[in-house]
């Protein structure tokens, strides 16, 4: 098994594909696993590396709290055991704030930059409402019961169930312990860049569900409206796990937006 090591921390990865690289980076507490969607489209035209964010997965669950600029430089730790200068990055709600962490530490490693429902934190960002921020610090519930309270908050009401539990097994069989997971949540809260986002000067992406409601869409359109350049997706009938509840759509923005970035990087070096 591939592990990178960051100041006597393992973190799991894994590497499949070839062509440009791209990075991606899941959110909280679930595993690289949950790439089960997006990561076979990818592989057939990139060099796609996943890796497990610390607390999660096959990663070691040091002590916490994990700052998000901890977790960006995890990060960076998986590019240098990939040997990888420079990567496409695409992350999901807490991997998206790792992501924009990542393209502030280290910009001149990023390619171009996707960020799928996540914010950019401090006073500007839309928060959700109570009732969903009670039942994602988990008290008093089971691993299980904690992963079927927060599905009506980030799958839209359209989706199929048989989707939602193709998830659920994944989810279920790679629960993060719960020391994990706490920290990550930790250094989520204590996170802000949006008085920095500005500064970031990749070719960025961001896309977010509609009727998301862990992460609210307005969350989308003011990290757009601050990274400029950037172009602003909102997918209809998705709410914050819109590779679930929009696979198509999703992946369609995706694809399109890093084949556009690979062509303007062919036709600068022609």
């Amino acid at each position: 098994m591939p592990f990178a090591e960051n100041n006597g921390v393992k973190i799991y990865w894994e590497e499949e594909g070839s062509g440009d690289p791209i990075l991606l980076i899941m959110g909280l507490g679930w595993p690289s696993y949950m790439w089960y969607r997006t990561k076979p489209l990818l592989v057939k035209r990139y060099r796609t590396i996943t890796l497990d964010n610390r607390g999660a997965g096959r990663s070691d669950v040091p002590v916490g709290p994990y700052p998000i600029a901890l977790m960006a430089s995890d990060a960076a730790a998986v590019l240098d055991a990939a040997g990888v200068e420079s990567a496409h990055l695409y992350g999901v709600s807490m991997g998206g704030m790792i992501a924009q962490e990542f393209a502030l530490q280290y910009p001149k490693r990023v390619k171009s930059l996707i960020l799928g429902c996540t914010a950019a934190g401090g006073p500007e960002s839309k928060r959700a409402e109570p009732e969903v921020l009670e039942v994602l610090t988990r008290q008093g519930m089971t691993p299980e019961e904690a992963a079927r309270a927060i599905n009506p908050y980030i799958y839209d009401k359209g989706t199929p169930q048989s989707r939602i539990e193709e998830d659920m097994k994944i989810r279920l069989q790679w629960t993060a312990p719960s020391e994990g997971y706490l920290a990550q949540l930790q250094g989520i809260i204590l996170w802000e860049a949006y008085s920095r986002i500005a500064k970031i000067a990749a070719p960025t992406l961001v896309v977010h569900g509609e009727t998301d409601q862990l992460v609210p869409a307005e969350n989308g359109r003011l990290i757009a409206q601050r990274i400029s350049g950037s172009k602003l997706v909102m997918i209809p009938q998705a709410s914050h796990i819109f590779s679930t509840d929009q696979p198509d759509a999703a992946h369609k923005q995706v694809l399109e937006f890093l084949s556009a970035q690979t062509f303007h990087s062919a036709s600068g070096a022609a």
